[in-house]
């Protein structure tokens, strides 16, 4: 059976996208050392995400901006990059596990499994490119955007991004609605 695994990295960042990753994964070609990527050193999610990229049958990237994710909120622009990703894939699923809680309206029999990325192996995979390519994404930002820090903590509200939000006040990637940029006080 062909089972897409879905995941997402960067719902709760205050800025940059969040990303969603699906895979489809060769029983043929396993991958040793597949897991979720908050257990992985980055070096090591790193490493998987190319032989993952190597040897599924069929993966794919996609995400929903900050623009999106300020008009739908968080939880809609995940499902709507999940969506996305699944749509991209060149080879047909025949069912989508996704991890979580809630799977976005799909043209396949889908189902929710909350640690899924805990769990199943197409997940794991899914949440490693995820991750990889949104972290890949705020090291871009930083570049743009150097007085945030965004290469070191990737966009959560760490002291370090607190203090430059506080002082700088939001930039282009914020996003708007979560707590503490709207909080800052600087206009929109």
């Amino acid at each position: 059976m062909l089972i897409a695994g879905v995941d997402e990295a960067g719902r709760g960042p205050l800025a940059g996208p969040v990303v969603a990753a699906a895979v489809i994964l060769d029983p043929q070609r396993k991958i040793k050392g597949l897991r979720d990527s908050k257990l992985l050193t980055p070096e090591s999610r790193v490493e998987l995400a190319v032989i993952i990229r190597a040897r599924a049958v069929a993966w794919a990237v996609a995400h929903s901006d900050v623009g999106e994710i300020d008009a739908l909120n968080i939880l809609q622009a995940t499902l709507l990059a999940m969506k996305r990703a699944i749509e991209q894939l060149t080879t047909a699923p025949e069912v989508v596990w996704i991890d979580g809680n809630q799977c976005p309206p799909l043209d396949y029999p889908s189902r929710a499994i909350v640690d899924g990325d805990r769990l199943v192996a197409a997940i794991a995979a899914a949440s490693i490119l995820a991750k990889t390519t949104r972290d890949a994404m705020l090291v871009d930002l930083d570049r743009s955007y150097p007085l945030y820090g965004f290469a070191r903590h990737k966009g959560y509200s760490t002291p370090e991004h607190l203090a430059a939000l506080a002082l700088h006040g939001p930039c282009a990637a914020h996003r708007r609605w979560f707590g503490p940029v709207r909080q800052t006080g600087f206009d929109f």
